[in-house]
């Protein structure tokens, strides 16, 4: 297989979890979008956000989406990628995409015990629960409109990455 694998979802999914151990599995090379707009411009989203607004940080994930699409990779994209719908066909296009599904009781719950909380900014003020649930219905088909294959990550590591690689053998 020398394709490119895109991980969608929200936050909290475990699209950079997943995509380490899937890109170590398949001996590809591994990327997650917003550690790479970090490194780069040395800004986190939120100083990003803070700066050039929504408008520009999603201007420049659409540009590091093109640029770090190689053959034999697997793509962490950060959770509003797929809110472009250009982004959207581009992924389709160019590899294949796994959309990791999760309730927003669960991506909350996840959220309140990341340490890096404060670096994303809050994408309606609401609460956690509340802001992902508000940001799961409106990204839901988005997310399946982008998705070749729909993982249910509520479950063991190992178990999501079997089914993974199943996916991708079928």
């Amino acid at each position: 297989m020398n394709n490119t694998i895109f991980l969608v979802g929200a936050r909290a999914a475990g699209k950079t979890t997943m995509g380490k151990m899937l890109a170590n599995k398949l001996s590809f090379s591994f990327i997650d979008t917003d550690c790479h707009l970090l490194e780069t411009t040395q800004k986190t989203v939120a100083e990003i956000v803070e700066k050039e607004g929504w408008e520009g940080f999603r201007a420049r994930e659409s540009q590091i989406l093109i640029d770090t699409t190689k053959p034999n990779r697997v793509i962490a994209t950060g959770g509003g990628m797929v809110l472009a719908e250009h982004n959207r066909h581009f992924m389709k296009q160019n590899g294949t995409v796994i959309f990791l599904s999760a309730t927003a009781a669960t991506l909350a719950a996840r959220l309140m015990k990341d340490p890096n909380v404060a670096q994303r900014p809050s994408l309606t003020g609401l609460s956690i629960v509340d802001e992902m649930e508000k940001v799961l219905a409106e990204r839901l088909p988005l997310y399946h409109d982008a998705a070749h294959h729909i993982v249910n990550v509520e479950q063991d590591e190992a178990l999501i990455l079997n089914n993974i690689l199943h996916m991708l053998q079928n």
